[in-house]
Formats: C-alpha cells, sequence, structure tokens
C-alpha cells in the first residue's frame, strides 16, 4: 500500500510531458538514449524522455537502482531539444545511490612497467522503470538504462618548463568517461604558500624546490600516491639524460619526502642541481615528470610496501612507451651556471697561482744558492786563518 501511494505521489509530482509535445521524437526506446557523464566528483545521467513518454512512463518513474530518496531522483530538463530526465549522484561509496563500485588491478604496461598491481575502478548501476499499473496485466514495456564508468587510478603528471604558476589539465580515460584535475606546482619554502619564482639566470645551485602534486574535484575516498619523480632534459618523457628523484622503494639521499599517499596531495623537496652535459651552457635546463597513482584511501598503504611494488631498471623504464600519458605543461626549471665572466675569472686566478708557484720556486732555490756560497766562504776563511 505505501508503494502505491509512493507511485500516485511521484506521479502527482511530474511534469507530465505530453506525447505531442514531443512530435517526431515520440518513438520507441533506443539503446542510445542514455547519456552519461562521469564527473570527478559526481556521475551525470542524461536520459531521453520522449521514448519514455511513448511507452507509458514519465521522469518520475525511472528509478536508480532502486533507491526512491530525492537525492536519487530524476528532474525533467526541457531546456534542452529533446528533453531529458537528469540524475546527478556523488562518487561516494556510501552516497552514491546505489551504484555498484567494483576495483580491478593489472600489471603495468609502458611507462607503469615498474609497478605489478595497476588499479582501475569501475562504477556501474541501472536505471529502471516502475509500472503504475495495478491491474492484473500491463501494456508497458519494461525500461532499463544501464551505465559504467571507468576510472584509471593510475596517471603521468609530466610538468614541463615548471615556474611560479601552477598549470592543471583535464584527464580523460580512453573510453572518454573519467575527468580529473591534477596540479604539480613549485614552491620555495617548507609552507607551500609562496610560489618559487625562477629568474631568467636561473636559481642558485642546492636551492631547496618544494614540490606539492594535488587532485582537485575529486571525491573524498581517493589520496594521491607518488611512484615516481624524476628530472629530464628532454621536456617529454623519452630517451634523454634523466635523474631519479626517487623510485618504488628507493629515493635519492637528498630527496627529502614529507607527504605521499596521505591525502589528496603530495609533498617533497630537492636541492637544485644540473646536468653535467649543459656545463658548458649559461644555464642548465630540465623538467620534472611525476607518476601519480589514485588510490582508495583503505589501500594506500598496501602500496606502500616493497613487495606489492615491482621495480625495474629504471634505464629499461624510460625506454618504453606510454600507452595511456597525461601531461602537465609550464615552463622550465632553470639553474646558473658558469658565465664567461666567471670562466674568465678562473682563467686569471688559474694564472695567479701559476706565477706564485713559479716565483716560490725561484725564491727556494736563490736561497739554497745562498746557503751554499756562505757554507764554501766560511771554510775558505777557517783555512786562510789556519
Amino acid at each position: 500500500m505505501k508503494i502505491i501511494l509512493l507511485l500516485l505521489s511521484m506521479i502527482a509530482k511530474s511534469s507530465q510531458l505530453t506525447l505531442n509535445e514531443c512530435g517526431a521524437e515520440a518513438r520507441r526506446p533506443l539503446v542510445t538514449d542514455i547519456a552519461v557523464q562521469c564527473g570527478t566528483s559526481s556521475i551525470g545521467l542524461a536520459i531521453q524522455l520522449c521514448p519514455v513518454v511513448y511507452t507509458g512512463y514519465n521522469e518520475t518513474l525511472l528509478i536508480l537502482n532502486h533507491m526512491f530518496g530525492p537525492e536519487c531522483r530524476a528532474t525533467l530538463d526541457e531546456s534542452v531539444t529533446p528533453p531529458v530526465a537528469r540524475f546527478n549522484f556523488p562518487l561516494n561509496m556510501t552516497h552514491a545511490c546505489g551504484s555498484i563500485f567494483r576495483t580491478t588491478s593489472a600489471a603495468g604496461t609502458g611507462v607503469f612497467s615498474d609497478f605489478s598491481n595497476i588499479q582501475t575502478v569501475n562504477i556501474s548501476g541501472v536505471v529502471r522503470s516502475i509500472d503504475p499499473t495495478t491491474g492484473t496485466i500491463t501494456y508497458n514495456a519494461e525500461l532499463k538504462y544501464y551505465y559504467s564508468c571507468a576510472y584509471p587510478l593510475e596517471y603521468l603528471v609530466n610538468n614541463t618548463q615548471i615556474d611560479v604558476s601552477a598549470s592543471s589539465i583535464a584527464i580523460k580515460d580512453n573510453n572518454g568517461s573519467f575527468i580529473s584535475t591534477l596540479s604539480l606546482e613549485l614552491f620555495r619554502d617548507s609552507t607551500y604558500t609562496s610560489p618559487l619564482a625562477i629568474p631568467d639566470l636561473g636559481i642558485e645551485l642546492r636551492t631547496k624546490v618544494f614540490v606539492e602534486v594535488k587532485a582537485t574535484n575529486l571525491t573524498g575516498q581517493y589520496n594521491i600516491l607518488l611512484d615516481r619523480c624524476y628530472a629530464s632534459i628532454s621536456a617529454l618523457p623519452s630517451n634523454s639524460s634523466y635523474f631519479n628523484l626517487f623510485v618504488p622503494c628507493s629515493k635519492d639521499r637528498f630527496t627529502t619526502m614529507i607527504e605521499n599517499g596521505d591525502s589528496q596531495s603530495a609533498r617533497f623537496h630537492f636541492p637544485a642541481f644540473r646536468f653535467i652535459e649543459q656545463q658548458n651552457e649559461t644555464v642548465s635546463t630540465y623538467y620534472l615528470h611525476c607518476i601519480t597513482r589514485l588510490c582508495e584511501k583503505s589501500t594506500c598503504s598496501t602500496f606502500k610496501q616493497c613487495n606489492n611494488r615491482r621495480r625495474r631498471n629504471t634505464k629499461e623504464t624510460a625506454a618504453l612507451s606510454l600507452t595511456r600519458t597525461y601531461t602537465l605543461s609550464s615552463t622550465e626549471i632553470v639553474t646558473k651556471g658558469d658565465t664567461n665572466e666567471s670562466k674568465e675569472q678562473a682563467y686569471l686566478t688559474e694564472k695567479e697561482d701559476d706565477s706564485a708557484v713559479g716565483l716560490g720556486v725561484a725564491v727556494g732555490i736563490l736561497a739554497f744558492a745562498c746557503i751554499i756560497v756562505l757554507s764554501v766562504a766560511a771554510v775558505f776563511y777557517k783555512r786562510l786563518r789556519t
């Protein structure tokens, strides 16, 4: 009885779109009548309503995963042509209107070949029609609209030409369903509030560079975990010279990890360096790249354990191609090198040092000769007196 009253209440609140208003769109439903927008914090569904009305229903009789709550109900949108019934629900395992969350794992490929457990989360469900007929039979066909969103949880954040301002990019998976926003910023101190300004002549060697990789507009059940960050002379991941700041279960002794896998931001710092092959250039320019994993809060600690993360020779890893690349670009990291003036000064200093050494040798020889002359003179003087 309660269900019948609920259905009657839902029908009463319906906008009651008529077939006359649908015109040529009054037809049997098609599999293409549903559109799915997989966002970073919510999923949106849009179902063409005229075929629903043609079948004998309206937007209030479309039920999402058997959830009757008002937050899981459809709303009519007549601002578009043809009109649609819209659902929108958050990406949260406890408030996703009955959606099913399924996480799968597979061995990494390409630049992810270092890792044996690359995860993808799939969120799926179904919108069904509820027949308001109370008799023994019905002439209304049952409607089912299935939706599914696949979210990869591993990305390459490739920051090219990093400078003061951060940059971010929308990330979409291969089947066009996942949009996430990752950003990388450089700061000058541990407060992570003042962006690092890099002058034209570069920053001083050993200057601390504070790095933050952050996720925004992302459902709260995932944290950021950096798997690998490295610097390369090339703006794109390639076979050029590179230096690992850290890789799974190992890091450079001058790299300090502050936060990783504990929230929706990861932080570390390292001292500015230069590539030796750029020693004849005025400044040394290189680029920072980070492989970033989105892990469920309950599983992030698992990925920090070395027995769950396979390491491979880093030269092999850098040489492998990337099957799914997501790139962030900004300005370069520049460190000071040897200028012409400094080289000339070094040359003059070297010449002065050579002159000083020559003068010291000459004085030493002269002093030794004087000692010999005085000794001989003393011997002859003593014999003459005898």
